[in-house]
């Protein structure tokens, strides 16, 4: 009788294996690049792991590090790849952690949206992005999760490279504070809740 409950113990174990995300911030790597609208993904990441004291590690095509929560692994990857290659290091640390895609969200900038607003979505086009582009291309699919923090549209034509290359403005950079603590609920939220529930919390917050 004990064989028996310890076999099926064990078995519930494979079954039901520490649930894992791969939370994946955009953006290119590069001293000129920190402080830019395209490299919110990066901020975004950074901002969270710094709460809770972990550091980065370079590993193959990013950086990568670790946090637990309740029964969780968040896998947080930062692409080194340069934005336009995104997908290849997403496809990489998707397999190599085993993280079914429906466990995947994806952190990126979108001029569609009016600065500082906070949208998540479980499906959609690239919207012109070359990140989500590459991504969509890597994982022949439009079905994954992306977290969208609006930069506005807020350039002359023309100007839309020196405008998502260039860095915030000062009034922008004191308003990301608070937005910067409203991504680390919702990254918590779409983890703990799932996104239907996230979606309906946060989006447009």
């Amino acid at each position: 009788m004990l064989k028996w409950l310890t076999t099926l113990f064990k078995s519930k174990e494979k079954i039901d294996p520490m649930k894992k995300f791969l939370i994946v911030g955009l953006g290119n790597i590069g001293e000129k690049y920190a402080n830019t609208r395209h490299n919110i993904g990066f901020k975004i990441v950074d901002n969270y792991i710094n709460d809770k004291e972990i550091r980065f590690k370079t590993e193959k095509l990013g950086d990568v590090t670790y946090y637990k929560i309740k029964g969780r692994t968040l896998v947080f990857l930062k692409p080194n790849t340069f934005m336009n290659l995104s997908g290849k290091a997403i496809k990489y640390w998707l397999t190599k952690e085993k993280v079914p895609i429906e466990n995947l969200l994806v952190i990126t900038d979108d001029l569609n949206l009016p600065f500082g607003t906070l949208r998540l979505k479980t499906k959609g086009s690239d919207g012109g992005h070359n990140g989500l582009k590459d991504t969509q291309e890597k994982l022949q699919t439009t079905n994954y999760n992306r977290l969208r923090f609006g930069i506005s549209d807020d350039f002359s034509k023309g100007r839309q490279v020196d405008y998502v290359l260039g860095d915030w403005t000062e009034e922008e950079n004191i308003k990301l504070k608070e937005r910067l603590t409203m991504c680390n609920k919702i990254i918590e939220s779409f983890v703990l809740s799932g996104p239907n529930i996230t979606m309906s919390t946060y989006n447009g917050k």
